[in-house]
């Protein structure tokens, strides 16, 4: 499996869109993955700890194999896949400022960005600018008109036959 097969995995998401989502996400330890914007082939490891967002280079090398940049002083190590890093960094005290605690998956972001552009579009909309849309009287009166004109008929038909009938 490619590190791109994973659902937390937001490929070309902007700095300023992830930041947004792991902002509402509001969690310490909520994380994703994403392409850096600065550096092509380079990934970004991006975490939520008290309202900061922090971000960790990750590189691919020709092997196959990534490498994250951690904290000075720890040991550099070398991860197969993806998921070897990501689970090594679920534990705590690894190098990084919190370890990952809640993937933010792509499916929950792509709604979550919709509906931050939404509230950015109409945030300049103000109450009085709505207006309540409900069916007209006259469509309504105009249902009633016909039911009843179908309510009268019936029972219309319904004493003619009697009277045949007596």
């Amino acid at each position: 499996m490619s590190f791109m097969d994973l659902p937390f995995y937001h490929g070309s998401l902007s700095k300023k869109a992830c930041e947004d989502l792991l902002i509402q996400k509001g969690k310490n330890g909520s994380f994703l993955l994403r392409n850096s914007e600065s550096a092509p082939g380079v990934i970004c490891l991006c975490v939520f700890f008290q309202r900061i967002i922090y971000t960790y280079r990750i590189f691919q090398n020709n092997d196959g194999y990534f490498k994250i940049e951690t904290a000075s002083g720890v040991e550099e190590e070398v991860f197969k896949t993806m998921k070897d890093l990501i689970a090594k960094f679920e534990k705590p005290n690894q190098g990084i400022r919190i370890q990952l605690r809640f993937p933010v998956m792509k499916e929950t972001a792509s709604k979550t960005i919709r509906t931050s552009q939404m509230e950015e579009d109409y945030a300049e909309v103000e109450d009085r600018d709505y207006v309540i849309v409900l069916p007209s009287r006259q469509e309504n009166t105009s249902q009633r008109s016909t039911a009843e004109s179908i309510s009268q008929h019936n029972r219309s038909t319904i004493y003619t036959n009697l009277r045949r009938k007596y």
